[in-house]
């Protein structure tokens, strides 16, 4: 029989685990909890298997729980839980990027052996997610004992496992944020700059494309020193000064923008040159 596993919090990435799991055989999904009954009975309509539950205590006990709650959710959640359930023994998870396991405390308190696994990639589109789930890179840590349980439930749905520093896992997070969240603000400052220069939006749009494209896919073929080309990489500091002036002067936010990121463009072209 595989472990049986409880969901509480069944959102977008709770909702796909409990498919995967449920489908794969690798956890048994026994009972769901979210904010309300109706989400509970629609979340286990999703995954396929499990009963609805409307609060923890009415939860059976279970060998896993996944914590697939928000971030500030976690640590609440996980007293509630270890005031209302048996946890002596069993494995209890969360699937935050921005938080480490120590958030369970309340659960290790109670005897249980706690982790995180955090999916990286987007769950806007939960069934498209799940049907795509496959090589899904997964930042996870915790107790040795959780992970030689979590580890191959995790493999089983085609995860690609990554051990992350417990101590680190917020600058981790923050460098999903770089290379998703602020590439967008980059280039939405690139497009709006276009404009200003007179280029219609989906011209604008057309030129920043293959600048931006064949830029990130140099980064990960030849890496970030060799793909970086421009002014500051040059040494070509007069340039750079007129554009920040220039940049400042149409928008100052975007100046600043411009200005903050100067430094680490510098130390970048530095390494660049192997000095």
């Amino acid at each position: 029989m595989a472990p049986t596993l409880n969901l509480v919090g069944a959102g977008h990435v709770g909702r796909v685990l409990g498919r995967l799991f449920a489908a794969s055989g690798a956890f048994t999904v026994q009972d769901v909890l979210t904010r309300s009954a109706g989400s509970a009975r629609e979340a286990v309509a999703f995954i396929g298997a499990g009963r609805a539950c409307s609060e923890v205590a009415a939860m059976r006990p279970a060998q896993v729980w996944m914590l697939a709650v928000g971030d500030d959710a976690i640590a609440p959640s996980c007293a509630a839980l270890a005031a209302a359930q048996p946890l002596a023994g069993a494995v209890v998870f969360h699937c935050s990027g921005a938080k480490a396991s120590g958030e369970l405390q309340a659960a290790s308190d109670a005897g249980a052996l706690a982790a995180s696994v955090h999916p990286v990639r987007s769950f806007a589109d939960p069934d498209a997610v799940a049907a795509a789930f496959a090589g899904t890179f997964c930042g996870i840590e915790g107790d040795a004992a959780a992970l030689a349980l979590l580890e191959p439930a995790f493999e089983a749905i085609g995860a690609r496992l990554v051990h992350i520093d417990p101590a680190a896992k917020t600058v981790y997070h923050a460098a999903a944020v770089f290379a998703s969240n602020y590439l967008v603000t980059v280039l939405d400052a690139a497009l709006r700059a276009y404009q200003a220069a007179g280029v219609p939006e989906a011209v604008a749009r057309e030129l920043a494309r293959p600048l931006a494209l064949e830029t990130v896919a140099n980064v990960f073929r030849i890496g970030p020193e060799a793909a970086l080309s421009g002014p500051v990489a040059r040494g070509d500091l007069a340039t750079v000064a007129r554009q920040q002036e220039a940049v400042s002067h149409w928008d100052e936010a975007t100046g600043r923008l411009y200005e903050a990121l100067l430094a680490p463009t510098a130390d970048l072209a530095r390494r660049k040159r192997g000095g």
